[in-house]
């Protein structure tokens, strides 16, 4: 039986919480209206006035990655050529709320897993994607779960996957086809600065762009495979896919076959924390691991 869920919150965050918080520290913005918006795994999110978004962490051990966004993406959102949720003005913790805030940009837009990238979005994600993969400095934040040799995340993936075997029994034998290839495939890049979650609720599309990417708590420097499978986890249509792979060249085989093996990974993820509680989580992971298996035959 699936029995992940959501976390629980550690912490009681409301507008009452937000508007102390404002007027304390930041007392220019506090007359502005605040309407709660939404809550992920890390972070409670409100939205002030027309042109701010609040993010304060509801578990503490998300504290840590507000701190690296602080840190890193004001200096990282000037080499990039799509805006990012980088903060513009820093809170601290007070009134019992135990955590570093931030406030940060409004950035228009619906999340890609509500308004599906296509062709015409490829070019510009993909130019995102290089010229964040750069080489990171030696002080840049650590991760443990992202950007690292897959075979550490193989007791999780046996884990998810033994969860889902009576939910969806068609997909776990080409699914742990993907996976086993993956685990063969040594890194043969350098490690660079990668996102570490780009799944469709963190990339915001317009009617004619990708309009900004979101959420930076697992920042960190590894391997890239973990972004490329963003790929997957974005575009619905295989000849996208085919094209942001191509642009993005030279992709080896290997990085490919490690690539398609974190979009395996956040594909079981999704489905085996969005069986109980998150339908969203649900549907993304279903998409994603239904275009790996259609591209798993890819060779270059």
């Amino acid at each position: 039986m699936v029995s992940a869920k959501t976390p629980e919150a550690e912490y009681e965050i409301n507008s009452k919480l937000v508007l102390h918080l404002l007027k304390s520290q930041h007392p220019d913005l506090a007359g502005l209206p605040i309407s709660n918006l939404d809550e992920g795994w890390d972070n409670r999110m409100f939205r002030l006035g027309s042109e701010y978004l609040i993010r304060l962490p509801r578990r503490i051990l998300s504290a840590g990655l507000i701190e690296n966004e602080q840190k890193w993406l004001p200096q990282l959102a000037q080499a990039l050529p799509l805006p990012i949720s980088s903060p513009v003005r820093f809170g601290t913790p007070e009134f019992g709320y135990p955590c570093s805030w931030s406030i940060l940009p409004w950035i228009e837009g619906s999340c890609a897993d509500v308004c599906e990238p296509q062709l015409d979005h490829v070019e510009s994600f993909v130019s995102f994607l290089k010229a964040l993969h750069v080489p990171a400095p030696l002080d840049a934040p650590s991760n443990p779960y992202r950007g690292i040799d897959l075979k550490k995340k193989a007791k999780d993936f046996q884990k998810w996957m033994s969860q889902l075997t009576e939910y969806y029994p068609d997909l776990i034998s080409p699914v742990t086809e993907i996976w086993e290839q993956a685990l063969q495939s040594s890194i043969d890049v350098e490690d660079t600065w990668i996102h570490g979650d780009l799944h469709a609720k963190n990339v915001l599309v317009s009617a004619s762009k990708i309009a900004g990417v979101i959420d930076w708590g697992d920042l960190t420097s590894g391997d890239r495979a973990t972004d490329l499978a963003s790929i997957w986890m974005l575009f619905p249509e295989m000849e996208a896919r085919q094209t942001a792979i191509e642009l993005y060249g030279p992709i080896s085989r290997s990085t490919l076959q490690r690539a398609q093996g974190w979009a395996a990974l956040f594909g079981v993820l999704l489905l085996y924390t969005g069986l109980t509680d998150n339908p969203r989580h649900k549907r993304m992971g279903e998409q994603t691991l239904s275009r790996v298996i259609a591209d798993s035959a890819i060779t270059l």
